[in-house]
């Protein structure tokens, strides 16, 4: 597995991966399903959003380890890839290690992915930056001096480095790290109809679905959603239902608008992009040079 950084250059790293994770699909589901990271415990936050809706935090435990008002310890915001939470194992992990820093981790639940239904009838999707906004001023009014940074998961580093793009130098953070983010849109999801890939995208489905089933039992839709469980790729899905409930036209424009690669050349806070060339939720087309 290659790693790409990009920064000012492109760097290959000198990682290897074990011998008995010889190609992507093992590296990719071993951490999903033979991989155990114990619990962290954390503190729960609901933070209510301008428009009436809400997100869930999960704080970790680390005590501010500064004594100067002025000089507080980081903060670290956590975000998760498609239907993930603070239970995925990545997240658990990073959380650990950054708590073992003796920084302040925040995990940031997209709308409906803590384990309870969202109020509206948007939700989230790959280019939705206003929740992350709403976060990041929040912290900041709360504590002016405290260092920001953030760390992005697959669709969640399309998100902050989306809002990193559209802020520019304005971003109010001193570093960022996105991970396997689907830098073109349009390219993960014809990936996810090819080969072994397609199991992802069974399963990424079969959550989308149930989660939207349950939050449409309890509130009305505007739209004419239909059987979600006749749907039969992501694509489809974001035809029907992402790109509907959130202003696009179909799902071609948000996938147009939503790509994170065309925000990069904007970014001007230093960020961290690490990405493997053989990623299996993409081509290596997807991935700048």
């Amino acid at each position: 597995m290659k790693y790409t950084e990009i920064l000012n250059r492109d760097t290959e790293s000198a990682f290897k991966p074990a011998w008995w994770l010889h190609n992507p699909h093992c590296q990719t589901l071993w951490p999903h399903l033979l991989r155990f990271t114990p619990p962290l415990k954390t503190q729960h936050e609901r933070l209510e959003l301008p428009d009436g809706d809400f997100v869930d935090l999960n704080w970790t435990l680390t005590p501010d380890s500064s004594t100067d008002s002025l000089r507080p310890s980081p903060i670290i915001i956590v975000l998760h890839g498609l239907q993930g939470s603070v239970r995925s194992q990545y997240a658990s992990g990073l959380l650990r290690a950054i708590e073992g820093m003796g920084w302040r981790g925040v995990f940031m639940h997209f709308r409906g992915c803590s384990g309870e239904p969202n109020r509206l009838a948007r939700c989230y999707h790959a280019g939705e930056t206003e929740d992350l906004a709403a976060l990041v001023a929040t912290l900041r009014r709360r504590e002016p001096y405290a260092p920001l940074a953030a760390v992005g998961f697959s669709l969640g580093g399309n998100v902050l480095l989306k809002w990193l793009g559209e802020l520019g130098a304005r971003a109010p953070l001193q570093a960022a790290v996105a991970v396997s983010v689907p830098f073109d849109l349009a390219n993960t999801v014809q990936r996810l109809e090819q080969g072994f890939s397609r199991i992802y995208q069974e399963r990424l489905l079969l959550a989308l679905g149930k989660a939207t089933r349950a939050k449409f039992t309890r509130i009305a839709t505007p739209e004419n959603l239909g059987d979600l469980r006749r749907l039969r790729s992501m694509r489809e899905y974001d035809d029907k239902v992402t790109a509907p409930l959130h202003g696009f036209t179909d799902a071609t424009d948000y996938y147009t608008r939503s790509s994170s690669r065309q925000y990069l050349k904007a970014i001007r806070v230093p960020t961290l992009i690490l990405h493997a060339a053989d990623d299996p939720f993409m081509t290596p087309q997807a991935i700048p040079a």
